[in-house]
Order: structure tokens, then C-alpha cells, then sequence
């Protein structure tokens, strides 16, 4: 679709201090005789004074396999930290602060070297846009934004000015405005090389600024994207030609990575939007009007929906779901909501237009939307978004149902402990529900620990548990009796591990087990060990022969409530933490070890160590109904 563009003589003030020509011949700004048919501006903001610096270097590096030609001009905004690295890139040696690039095949010019600039600040991002749109105008125009993403709460985390972001909102404002004082209508494209925020919230808020959004539903691997796909526009591709040639170079990438298996990149049609926010808002209508009477059915289907950037804190855990995949389940589970629940998932389907997903994620249909189990967990920050489709009048009617759960509905068992026993495959557990709450039940786990001499219980571990479908109200689990462990060649140190597949064990069934482990990191200057970053590893196995298919080191940012792969030194420490739970019910994140693992990442190894034989053990048998009331049945036992 072609774009007014503006092409003021001003304009060409812009291109200022050419201090870094390498090879290739820069391309000049345009003449004023208009844009050349097929031609494409692509504008990248890199948010690099973070942690993720490093890998945003690398991704410079690739822009500059392609560089400006004719029919293609990269832009870059460049934010560098002091910290991270100091490594030169595109012939530019290394700096702290923002520069304004025009990338070059092999190297860069300066457009303007801009000292320290908060990436955080919206008024920022859209003299970028301008900049870049008013010295370089093309028939299409695609903007790239890399850095931590957090869904709907937005992207960023400038270190040098306080960790500020840039919010859903301040992510609008600045490109509207951006592309407005350019004489531009909307993007070509707009893309997030940033975890999460390929969400419903992000693109009914920035639908009027793209036609395309290109984004990740799970968490991202630090390497992004491969900006070396670019070069599909210098050919005058279409924008589903570029979206589809970046979905097949990030792809590409991540085999190669070895990280291919929690991967998700989705193309999604904006032009498409009102249809999935009118598809929404009479599914949410359809939910809401239906009231207490399908909660059950909802809470039963969130807790087994696919989920991303989950983690075993709640306090860390972004709350999204697979839209589709959840609308899809509601209706199968209940005919009434059927017509309304299959209009959003065709809806959701028609607007994205390519996407990839990996082994651990197979069936992410593109789309996520903020959905936490539990009141007690939902942010009310969300309130102020006001998205289109009704959600959070949805939201708002399942959370007052389940608070009004009668007090003999709740999710409580019959008699006392569990029963526990030991057979081939390890232990098992289970237990009664009292039938009066067992159809208010959404989830079920089992929870295994070492019991402390002093009473207290050093939790191992949790894996998903079953509700017996067929109404008897009996909760049963397993676990097989091992711990996870991680060695750096010379030390070795347990950990906890959060199992999310439907087999129970960690080394047997079919299709992939995910694993999260909760860990402590310590820089090599954090000389007291007072300072650390929480940190989730993410590990995908092989159902079958439990080979590691995937493991990813994830930082989690508080201030924003993202994660980006973790910038680790090798001679920084890695702390695994396990759930301590005293006599009194207080519990607490431990580091499982005084003295930890040395963070040299790719070195370290996992293993599944059976308990030695006298080990005493704590099981908890977890259910939870869709008002967030849990009820537990525990068994203690001594390993043979």
C-alpha cells in the first residue's frame, strides 16, 4: 500500500557527522522526485542499555550483512550501555549513549550521535520515526522495536534513566505521533522483537498504527530475530513477504540455536482487528451472561490452556493464554458458548497470516490475552488499558464468581492424609474429593519435599496431578522419585523443578516436557553476595528419551514484570532456589547452596538423581477451584 510521504529540504539537514563510512556507498536521501516503487524504510529502535545489549550488537552485526541498497534503507536508533559490552560494531567503535545509524552493507554513518537519551521516553521513539521517514521516504515502512517485552504492560527498561519503559499507551501515543509530524498514515509494518507481546491487548491498542504486527507469544531467546532476512525488501517484497521471510530467518536462527523448541512468531493482519474485537466482545458477553454457571468450565480449561512466560512465583508469572486455544476449548466443553467461542477462534485465525511455533508451544494459534486464575493476582493496572472486546467485563464477572462460591462449595477433601505407596515407577498419591466441591475444581498438582530436621519441608519440586474424570472425586499423582541437579564441573547443587507436562515424570511419555527451575544470579562485582538478579531457566525435554531440547536462561526485570535471556559472566555465580516451608506455614525462596555454580552457562549440566533410599518426604496433594480456594491432602513416607 503506498504511503504519503513528506520530502522536505529540511529533511536532508538530518543526515549529519558521516564518521564511520566503511564499505558499500551510502545511500543518499531521497531526491524529492518520490519514493521508488517497492522500496522500504526499515527502522529499528534497540533499546540496548539493558542487559540484552550483547545480542542486540549481534543483530546490528546481521543488518549489517544486508545494509542500505537500492530499494532498502536501515535505520537504527542504537541506546548502548557502559556495562555490558565493549565490543565495536558496524566499524563503530564501542560507546554509552543513543546514535542514529544509517546502516551500510559492512558497516554504518552517523546520523547523529546523541549522548545519553532515555529509550524509555515516548517523545524519543517518535522523533525517531519522523527522522527516519523524513530522511529516508519509501513506498513502505516497517518499524522494528527490540528489547524486554511484558505484553500489555509494554517494552523496555532503560538502565541509565531508572529502568524507564515504555508503556502500551506511550508505545501509541509515540507512534501515532511519530508518523503523523512524517506525513504518514500508518506502518507497513510494525514489529516487537521482544518477549510476549504478541497479544490480543498490544494489537487492538496499535491496530490504527500498522497493518501488520510481527510478535512473539512466549518468551523470546536473547539471539531474536535474523535481521539478515531483511534483505527479502530490498526486492520489493509485499509486507506478509518480509513478515514471513523474518518468521523463517528467526526460525532458521533458533534451530541453529538449539532453542527452536519454545519458540512463537506470529503475523497478524491489523486491518483484521475490529473482527476479532466484535468476535471478543460477544464471547466475553456470551461468558459473562452465562455467570457462575460456567466458571467451572472456564477455570478447568485456563489451568490446562497454553500458557507463556509462566514460572513457578507467582509474583513473576505473566498471567497470558492462548486466546484461541481457549476460546476453542470453552466451546467444545460447553455447546452453549459453542457459536461465540468458534467465531473467535475463526476470527483470530483470518488475521494472523503466517506464524511458527516450536515443539513445546505446537498449537499457539498467535494470539495471547491476560488471564490470571486468580483475583488475587490480577493487576489492576490492566483496568486503565481499555481494550476493546469486553475482557475485562468478563474478568471482572468471573473473579466476583468466585468469590461467591458457597462455603460447602469449596474445594475440600474427604477424611484426613493421603494415601501414599511406592511402585515401579515411583510413588503415587491420592485422595478424595468431597463430592459437594468437585465440580468447582480447576487444577490439581502434587508438591514433594525433604522433611528438615527441624520439621520444616524443603520442597523438590511440583508436577501436574488428575481429577478422575468420571466423578468419583478421587485426586491421584505421581513422582518418580528423583531430584533435579545442576553441576558446573566441579560443584553440584539441587534444584527445584516445576514440571508442566500431563505424564507426571520427567523422563517418560510422549511429546515434550517443560521444565522451569527458579535460580539466584550474582555478578562477579557482587563481592558480599547482597545483590542478584531472579532468574527462570527454562528446560524442554523429550517425553520419550528425556534428551534436552531446549534450555534458556530467562531474567526476570520487577520493575517492568518481563524476562529477557540472561547476560550471564562466566565467573558470576548461579544460585538454584528451592521452596522452604516452615513448621507455621511461612514460606520462602532458598538458595540451595552457600557457595552456588560459577554462571559459565553453556558448561553446566542437568541431571535427575534418584533420593537415596531413607530420605523422608513430604507429599502434598493440591486441589484449587476456579475461585482460587485450595484444599491439600498431604502423606509423608520414607524412600526405600
Amino acid at each position: 500500500m503506498t504511503r504519503r510521504t513528506v520530502a522536505a529540504l529540511a529533511a536532508l539537514a538530518l543526515v549529519v557527522s558521516l564518521a564511520a563510512c566503511t564499505t558499500g556507498s551510502p545511500v543518499e536521501p531521497d531526491s524529492g522526485d518520490g519514493p521508488a516503487a517497492g522500496s522500504w524504510t526499515v527502522l529499528t529502535y534497540s533499546i540496548a542499555d539493558t542487559d540484552l545489549e550483547p545480542f542486540m550488537m549481534a543483530d546490528l552485526g546481521e543488518m549489517g550483512e544486508v545494509g542500505s541498497h537500492d530499494g532498502l534503507n536501515l535505520v537504527a536508533l542504537v541506546d548502548r550501555s557502559a556495562d555490558y559490552s565493549a565490543e565495536p560494531v558496524l566499524g563503530q567503535p564501542d560507546w554509552a549513549g543513543g546514535k542514529l545509524l544509517h546502516v551500510l552493507p559492512g558497516g554504518a554513518e552517523v546520523m547523529d550521535d546523541l549522548g545519553p537519551v532515555d529509550t524509555g521516553d515516548p517523545a524519543v521513539l517518535s522523533d525517531f520515526i519522523t527522522r527516519g521517514i523524513s530522511a529516508y521516504p519509501a513506498e513502505h515502512y516497517a518499524v522494528i522495536i527490540s528489547d524486554h517485552g511484558a505484553s500489555w504492560p509494554g517494552v523496555g527498561g532503560d538502565e541509565s534513566a531508572d529502568g524507564d519503559s515504555l508503556s502500551l499507551a506511550e508505545l501509541n501515543d509515540a507512534i501515532g505521533s511519530g508518523l503523523s509530524a512524517a506525513g504518514v498514515a500508518k506502518l507497513d509494518l510494525l514489529g516487537f522483537d521482544a518477549c510476549l507481546m504478541a497479544t490480543y491487548e498490544v494489537a487492538s491498542t496499535l491496530a490504527p498504527r500498522a497493518d501488520r504486527l510481527l510478535a512473539s507469544q512466549e518468551l523470546e531467546p536473547g539471539h531474536g530475530w535474523n535481521y539478515t532476512a531483511l534483505e527479502t525488501a530490498a526486492a520489493g517484497a509485499t509486507v506478509d513477504e518480509l513478515g514471513s521471510a523474518l518468521i523463517q530467518g528467526f526460525s532458521s536462527q533458533a534451530e541453529t540455536e538449539g532453542d527452536a523448541a519454545e519458540i512463537t512468531l506470529s503475523l497478524i493482519d491489523l486491518g483484521k482487528l475490529p473482527a476479532v474485537d466484535a468476535a471478543l466482545a460477544s464471547f466475553s458477553s456470551s461468558l459473562v451472561g452465562r455467570g457462575a454457571g460456567l466458571a467451572p468450565v472456564v477455570g478447568r480449561t485456563l489451568a490446562s490452556t497454553l500458557g507463556f512466560g509462566r514460572s513457578p512465583d507467582p509474583a513473576e508469572d505473566s498471567f497470558m493464554t492462548d486466546l484461541g486455544l481457549l476460546a476453542g476449548e470453552i466451546g467444545q466443553g460447553d455447546t452453549a458458548e459453542a457459536d461465540a467461542a468458534d467465531a473467535l477462534v475463526r476470527a483470530i485465525s483470518s488475521a494472523v497470516v503466517d506464524k511458527v511455533d516450536g515443539q513445546s508451544t505446537a498449537g499457539a494459534t498467535g494470539l495471547s490475552i491476560y488471564f490470571p486464575p486468580q483475583k488475587a493476582y490480577f493487576a489492576e493496572d490492566y483496568r486503565a488499558l481499555g481494550t476493546a472486546g469486553g475482557w475485562l467485563d468478563f474478568l471482572t464477572s468471573y473473579y466476583a464468581a468466585g468469590g461467591a462460591i458457597p462455603g460447602d462449595q469449596k474445594t475440600r477433601f474427604t477424611g484426613g492424609d493421603a494415601e501414599v505407596s511406592f511402585g515401579a515407577d515411583g510413588l503415587s498419591i491420592s485422595a478424595a474429593l468431597d463430592p459437594a466441591g468437585l465440580g468447582n475444581a480447576a487444577s490439581a498438582s502434587v508438591r514433594y519435599g525433604l522433611i528438615e530436621a527441624d520439621g520444616s519441608v524443603t520442597y523438590l519440586g511440583e508436577r501436574p496431578a488428575t481429577v478422575d474424570a468420571g466423578g468419583s472425586g478421587l485426586v491421584h499423582g505421581g513422582y518418580d522419585l528423583t531430584q533435579l541437579t545442576l553441576a558446573d564441573g566441579t560443584d553440584t547443587t539441587p534444584a527445584y523443578a516445576q514440571l508442566g507436562d500431563d505424564t507426571g515424570t520427567a523422563t517418560s511419555g510422549s511429546g515434550s516436557v517443560t521444565i522451569d527451575v527458579p535460580m539466584a544470579y550474582y555478578s562477579p562485582g557482587d563481592v558480599a553476595g547482597e545483590t542478584y538478579q531472579d532468574v527462570l531457566l527454562s528446560l524442554t525435554l523429550d517425553g520419550t528419551s528425556g534428551d534436552i531440547l531446549n534450555e534458556t536462561y530467562f531474567a526476570y526485570d520487577d520493575k517492568l514484570g518481563s524476562y529477557g535471556e540472561l547476560t550471564a559472566d562466566p565467573d558470576g555465580i548461579i544460585v538454584p532456589e528451592r521452596l522452604n516451608v516452615q513448621g507455621d506455614g511461612t514460606e520462602s525462596w532458598v538458595g540451595t547452596s552457600d557457595y552456588g555454580l560459577y554462571a559459565d552457562l553453556p558448561a553446566l549440566h542437568y541431571a535427575f538423581a534418584r533420593l537415596p533410599s531413607g530420605s523422608r518426604l513430604r507429599v502434598d496433594l493440591t486441589v484449587t477451584d476456579f475461585g482460587g480456594n485450595s484444599a491439600t491432602a498431604s502423606g509423608t513416607a520414607t524412600v526405600p
